[in-house]
């Protein structure tokens, strides 16, 4: 057991996982606000779909980071679809002003789902105390995303220091996961198939990741091979197990952060997240099916 897992041994991964449903659409909610669209055409993006403006908002902590280095970050996107937006998002609009693009849609895009008056409130302002913190105690070695993003400065704005805590520690998780499906040993594209397999969302959810059919026929003969899914692509008992496993490791590689605000705070972020959740939820910008499973696992 590492420092990292010892410290953390004694938080619920139930409750990591609570924190990351809770968080996450408070993160998402760039991907689809029409405020950040607008500030990606702003930028001189193709906002007629969602990818050039995503890559950009994702990676630009990375600094002008190339499709392999994002692709390999990202993990499960095909190398080919990554490839068809960096590094020429980089073109349209070097990462220090996507940066500051990305902060102002958060602005406007948090103003317009909760409302001024939550966003300029004391409770929001002492959830983005809690989570500020939490994130700070998110460990980097490792995690290229969650570290790119640790370095960036903190924004004086309360809303805007929660978005950043929940981006830094959903970037902090995510990399975690992709530590998880590595010792598991699924490649990007079976880690897909392996979850679409378990109903963590349709297999046309997936497509939005860009495998082709024949690349995704291909890991699903490799993980039959394994044992991990029948002749028919329906997931067996072996298959179960191992993505249950990958989502239990993944939990406790998240949990540091949790260990380190304490169970006392952390129960207060919770509540204190409810509203600003329902509002995200309640806005219906977010698509009902995603790629992360957050509702079905």
């Amino acid at each position: 057991m590492t420092a990292e897992t010892a410290h953390a041994s004694n938080v619920e991964p139930g409750r990591v996982r609570q924190m990351w449903h809770l968080l996450e659409p408070l993160h998402a909610l760039l991907y689809y606000a029409p405020e950040a669209f607008e500030e990606a055409a702003a930028l001189g993006h193709d906002v007629e779909e969602r990818w050039p403006g995503y890559f950009a908002w994702r990676a630009a902590p990375l600094g002008p980071a190339g499709a392999e280095r994002v692709a390999s970050a990202f993990y499960s996107f095909s190398p080919s679809m990554v490839a068809r937006y960096v590094p020429e998002v980089w073109h349209t609009a070097p990462p220090a002003d996507v940066l500051a693009a990305r902060l102002r849609a958060v602005d406007r895009a948090y103003r317009s789902v909760l409302g001024a008056t939550t966003v300029e409130g004391p409770e929001l302002a002492e959830a983005a105390a809690l989570a500020r913190r939490a994130a700070e105690a998110a460990p980097t070695a490792g995690r290229p995303l969650a570290a790119a993003n640790a370095e960036l400065p903190w924004a004086d704005a309360p809303h805007l220091v929660l978005w950043q805590a929940a981006t830094l520690l959903r970037e902090h998780r995510g990399d975690g996961h992709v530590a998880a499906l590595l010792a598991a040993g699924l490649d990007p594209v079976e880690a897909l198939v392996s979850f679409a397999a378990v109903g963590a969302a349709s297999e046309k959810t997936f497509e939005s990741r860009g495998w082709s059919a024949a690349e995704w026929g291909a890991a699903r003969e490799r993980l039959a091979a394994r044992g991990l899914l029948a002749a028919d692509g329906t997931v067996t008992e072996a298959g179960r197990a191992l993505r249950a496993e990958v989502e239990l490791r993944t939990d406790r590689l998240a949990a540091t952060p949790w260990a380190a605000l304490g169970p006392g705070d952390t129960t207060r972020l919770a509540e204190l997240l409810g509203g600003p959740w329902l509002a995200v939820i309640g806005s219906g910008l977010l698509p009902a099916e995603n790629t992360l499973g957050i509702g079905k696992i």
